[in-house]
Parts: C-alpha cells; sequence; structure tokens
C-alpha cells in the first residue's frame, strides 16, 4: 500500500493513493489554512468510521438483518500535549430496517471493532473508543 501527497504552497496538501484516488487536506483558518478541505485527523476520523461501516455492512449482510440504511457518527477529543493524538473517541451508529434488534446490531459493531477494523485497531493505541447502537425508528 502507498500514498503521496503534494503540497500546495500553504498548509494545504493533494494526496493520491496507491490505487489512483485523490483527497484534498487542509486545516482550519484560524490555525493558519485555507480551511478549504478536511484536516488529517479529520481524515482519521472519516477512515475509523468507513472502515467499521464496511465491516458492519458485511456482517448484517452475513447475518441477514433487514437494514435499509445506516449512518455512523463520530466525535473525538485530542491529547493537549504533542502529537495531540486521539485520547476519547466516541461513534454513534443509527440503524434503520425491518425488524430490527439491538443485539444482532451491537454484535455486528463490537466485531468490527474489536476484532476487524484495522483503523479501530490503531486508533484504540491511544484512544478509548466508546460505542452505541440507535435504531431510527419510521
Amino acid at each position: 500500500m502507498q500514498a503521496q501527497v503534494k503540497w500546495d504552497g500553504k498548509l494545504g496538501f493533494y494526496g493520491v493513493s496507491g490505487s489512483n484516488h485523490a483527497v484534498v487536506m487542509d486545516v482550519t483558518k484560524e490555525n493558519g489554512g485555507g480551511g478549504t478541505a478536511a484536516s488529517p485527523m479529520e481524515l482519521v476520523l472519516l477512515g475509523l468510521a468507513g472502515c467499521s461501516g464496511i465491516d458492519v455492512a458485511l456482517i448484517i449482510e452475513k447475518k441477514r438483518l433487514k437494514v435499509r440504511d445506516f449512518e455512523v457518527f463520530v466525535k473525538a477529543e485530542r491529547a493537549n500535549e504533542h502529537p495531540q493524538v486521539f485520547s476519547k473517541v466516541d461513534m454513534t451508529f443509527v440503524f434503520e430496517g425491518e425488524n430490527l434488534t439491538r443485539k444482532g446490531l451491537e454484535d455486528a459493531v463490537r466485531l468490527s471493532l474489536d476484532k476487524y477494523c484495522s483503523v479501530a485497531g490503531m486508533v484504540n493505541k491511544t484512544a478509548e473508543i466508546t460505542w452505541t447502537v440507535e435504531i431510527r425508528e419510521q
């Protein structure tokens, strides 16, 4: 696996993954950037939500749960000292579907975060990851 980034001359970067997909990164105006894109740490949170989301989607398909839609919301706190890693991450998985049971969905999330999601495996080295499951009524 590989990736590269090219500096924009300020505090932003244009990144290209080894599979030739692009992403733009920047920092907020308050921190001296242009505020034109997600920061690298925001991308880590998006990666965590996406990684776990993929796992959960595969697990609920395998369990034949009738999920019509789901979202993952992530909030994080960072350490005050450099390198300012994540110290706490809270994830909320919100599901919509038919005849969903909390246990089946919680089992899917637990499997993802404890066993399969490689991003969670890295983030949990510095941060406590907590999570909840919500079932949205129709």
